[in-house]
């Protein structure tokens, strides 16, 4: 650590000393200021300033992670303890020139972060999730879960999401691809994207809505907010974890059941991940088709099978070989996505899924070239629109 950073943790424990005793009133930056020209007169009038700045952020906000929150091109990150921070930087984790001065200032951050949501972390609750005012999605786990030290992972959210074209753009799937999935999304196609964590299946869910009408209602349902459409009949609900007396929680599974009383034309769920998938077809198979999901899956047929386990975690019930039905006449285009060691998302493949097909699946693309429709239902389904 340089001798001005040490120069600054101690200023702010000074100040945090200097407000307990009720010396510190007014504003914040003034009192720094004052603080930095009283204790290290010494310095350049730079020096002073840059300090100033140092003691500042540390006492407020994130501390040592706001650079990294503020640089556009960091899309997570992670702190594994007070004295390692990573960040992923287009696709790739990498080690950041950060640190937390102790395990203490690493709490404080995480409270500044927890407390404007009512929400908090201890040894009788220790794990959170939580969304920052901007969308960025957080997740927090301490001891004594977490052996080297407070954990906190932070997910960027893109206000303004990609459309097709940047992801074509980008190299995540090949122009062809991207026109047959604007076609399916446009002629009411119910599609599932699939694939590993991180791999970008959000980001292309929020692509794919954009070819929605405009004209039409979409309600959206998320565990934590993160789609960004761009039309603008748009209802967005987000489920609501129990609060810390274990009441008041509301489930992707009640906002399923209640979105079909809001006269959607399309239902967007940003993951399937429990025994809402049930609810969720049940209302693919009575008239609520064109809509969209995404699900970790390591293929498009896992896809489905695991589809098809969620909806049996509903515990109605039902023999396997019903919900398979209702899976398969359910769900029509499966894309799945997956990340390169590079760093890269990629669409791996489109598969069409049809009751009358052999194994219910059949790759329409893959790398970038396009294997023909068929005569099945999508072909159909297209054909019509």
């Amino acid at each position: 650590m340089e001798p001005i950073d040490d120069l600054a943790d101690a200023l702010r424990e000074q100040l945090i000393r200097d407000a307990r005793a009720g010396a510190a009133e007014g504003d914040l930056a003034a009192d720094v200021a004052e603080l930095v020209e009283r204790e290290a007169a010494a310095l350049a009038p730079a020096e002073r300033a840059d300090l100033a700045a140092r003691v500042l952020l540390a006492a407020t906000g994130l501390g040592p992670l706001e650079p990294l929150l503020a640089d556009p091109g960091v899309d997570e990150v992670m702190v594994n303890g007070p004295d390692a921070v990573y960040v992923e930087r287009a696709g790739r984790v990498e080690s950041a020139d950060a640190r937390f001065a102790s395990e203490a200032d690493l709490l404080h951050a995480i409270e500044r972060i927890l407390a404007p949501l009512g929400r908090r972390v201890d040894e009788a609750a220790p794990l959170c999730d939580a969304r920052l005012a901007d969308g960025s999605r957080v997740h927090v786990v301490i001891p004594p879960l977490a052996l080297t030290g407070p954990c906190l992972t932070i997910r960027r959210f893109r206000r303004d999401g990609l459309s097709l074209d940047d992801l074509v753009r980008l190299g995540t799937l090949a122009a062809s691809e991207a026109e047959l999935l604007a076609r399916c999304v446009a002629a009411r196609a119910t599609v599932l994207v699939s694939g590993g964590t991180g791999s970008g299946k959000t980001t292309t869910l929020n692509a794919l809505s954009g070819a929605i009408p405009r004209g039409e209602r979409i309600v959206t349902i998320e565990d934590a907010a993160e789609l960004a459409l761009r039309q603008d009949h748009v209802v967005a609900l987000e489920a609501r974890p129990p609060s810390i007396e274990g009441r008041g929680e509301v489930t992707i599974r009640v906002l399923v059941r209640n979105a079909l009383r809001m006269r959607p034309d399309r239902i967007v769920v940003g993951e399937v991940r429990g025994g809402e998938a049930l609810d969720l077809l049940q209302a693919l198979n009575t008239g609520h088709e064109g809509s969209l999901s995404t699900i970790h899956a390591n293929s498009p047929a896992d896809a489905l099978a695991r589809l098809e386990t969620l909806a049996l975690m509903a515990d109605v019930g039902l023999p396997h070989a019903v919900v398979a039905d209702q899976v398969t006449r359910a769900v029509e285009v499966v894309v799945h996505q997956a990340r390169r060691r590079d760093g890269r998302r990629v669409v791996e493949a489109i598969a069409e899924v049809d009751p009358d097909l052999p194994g219910r699946v059949r790759t329409v693309a893959a790398a970038g070239e396009l294997h023909g429709l068929g005569e099945g239902r999508l072909a159909r389904r297209l054909g019509e629109a």
